[in-house]
């Protein structure tokens, strides 16, 4: 896939200049914003189940804990 991005000028010249790998650069930073997003659509689908069990996150780990330790 090719994906055209428009940066300023002087952003593209310095990054050449210091011989930056763009491909690299845009795939790393997508890679740590869908694994961000990805890490708060997850806290909020937990925040929701526990409000909707009217457990705190403190009961909830505590019962997830000791059920471990009963394994």
């Amino acid at each position: 896939m090719v994906l055209s991005v428009r940066v300023k000028r002087e952003l593209k010249e310095e990054a050449e200049r210091l011989g930056i790998d763009f491909r690299a650069v845009v795939e790393r930073a997508l890679e740590e914003e869908i694994r961000k997003i990805k890490r708060l659509r997850f806290k909020k689908l937990v925040d929701e189940a526990l409000d909707s069990m009217n457990v705190s996150v403190e009961v909830w780990m505590r019962t997830v804990k000791e059920s471990r330790a009963e394994r």
